[in-house]
């Protein structure tokens, strides 16, 4: 039982993980610049604050008990929250300044980021957006190496250490050349195109998008035809304006004014497109807490 809670110290807490890593107290010292003899008293009197040893020691080894395996997840998640706090706090004291470096594929830039962008910006004013366009890989290899804060990707296959958050699902679109027969009134199912060529995102960068296109055409007996492979949605487009093949893309994606070219719904179809928030576990940036709260 923790005898007085005030006597608490979180040096003693952060010296305590040190200890319990190296399990070692001349090589944790060094790595505190502190005495051996300074890292013994505080560890000293932690474990009478707490009522209970942490470590048992002998005269070859020292070694975590129960009490102290325990108290490194607990001290670990009481320091993060003390960092992250006192990093609000700071935000907050000089007006929120800080900045957010954001990832995206290009259709969540059509439709579902700019309101929450323009919503974020209102309520922080001085934390600062870096937008850049990358695709599914290039995102989760940004998280992995903390060159991005959090991306929105249309994969959901991600790493242990990337959280991952479903934001937002739509409906797919079947785009075709402008003077193709078939329109809203004619189609009725993906069987009336099983003769066509298709351009298709690639499955390495959305493999998620290309098993469902793959398993909506396999629900009327074939298999796509693929004719072309482009990540980008004006160069997709611009195939299709001149009969290349045709294309499914986002709902979101759609772009009826630069194309010669028609878009049709497919709101009766089981398969919905999703798209997804990830940020790597850990990430400590004050400016990602607020923003995750918003989404």
């Amino acid at each position: 039982m923790i005898r007085n809670t005030n006597q608490l110290e979180l040096r003693s807490l952060r010296y305590f993980l040190v200890l319990a890593d190296t399990l070692h107290y001349t090589h944790a010292a060094e790595l505190l610049f502190i005495s051996q003899s300074a890292l013994s008293q505080h560890i000293k009197q932690l474990e009478l604050t707490l009522g209970s040893p942490l470590f048992n020691r002998t005269n070859r080894k020292v070694a975590l008990n129960k009490a102290g395996e325990l108290l490194v997840k607990e001290a670990n998640l009481i320091l993060k929250q003390v960092d992250q706090s006192m990093g609000r706090w700071q935000l907050s004291l000089t007006g929120v300044m800080g900045e957010l470096k954001i990832g995206f594929v290009g259709s969540a830039m059509q439709g579902y980021l700019p309101p929450i962008i323009k919503e974020f910006s209102k309520v922080h004013p001085h934390i600062n957006f870096y937008l850049e366009e990358f695709t599914n890989a290039e995102q989760l290899k940004g998280l992995e190496q903390e060159h991005l804060d959090i991306g929105f990707m249309r994969s959901n296959k991600v790493p242990s250490d990337i959280q991952l958050k479903s934001v937002y699902r739509e409906n797919f679109s079947l785009v075709l050349p402008l003077e193709h027969p078939l329109d809203s009134s004619t189609f009725t199912n993906m069987g009336q195109l099983s003769e066509e060529s298709f351009i298709l995102f690639p499955n390495e960068n959305s493999p998620m998008y290309y098993q469902q296109i793959q398993n909506l055409c396999a629900d009327h007996g074939f298999s796509p035809r693929i004719s072309h492979k482009s990540i980008h949605g004006p160069t997709i487009f611009k195939l299709v304006e001149n009969a290349m093949g045709i294309a499914i893309v986002p709902n979101s994606l759609r772009d009826e004014h630069n194309y010669k070219i028609k878009f049709l719904e497919l709101d009766q179809v089981p398969y919905k497109t999703e798209l997804f928030a990830a940020w790597k576990k850990g990430n400590e940036n004050p400016a990602l807490q607020y923003f995750l709260e918003l989404i």
